[in-house]
């Protein structure tokens, strides 16, 4: 084989290997781009529960100091008819 033949045969060598990586990278790329996309729709989704759990936690804390109230209240009444039953 002469050098000319060589460099022939290196140039397609390098340019099969070269496509080659050229088309795994486009797949690499395309995967990495879908798998952003899923991450970004479980991030939102994600962010949708959290801001329901707070709205949740929102009214249980805005509902809680009137249910302590009436449990109280519950308790007092219970508390004074019992002794009053008693007693009699």
């Amino acid at each position: 084989m002469d050098a000319n033949t060589s460099l022939k045969i290196l140039v397609i060598v390098l340019s099969a290997v070269l496509a080659l990586f050229l088309i795994l990278s486009i797949v690499v790329v395309i995967r990495v781009i879908q798998l952003v996309n899923a991450l970004k729709r479980i991030v939102e989704k994600a962010e949708r529960l959290t801001n329901k759990a707070e709205d949740v936690a929102d009214f249980f804390r805005s509902s809680a100091t009137p249910v302590a109230i009436g449990r109280l209240l519950a308790n007092i009444h219970e508390t004074v008819f019992k002794r009053k039953s008693k007693e009699k």
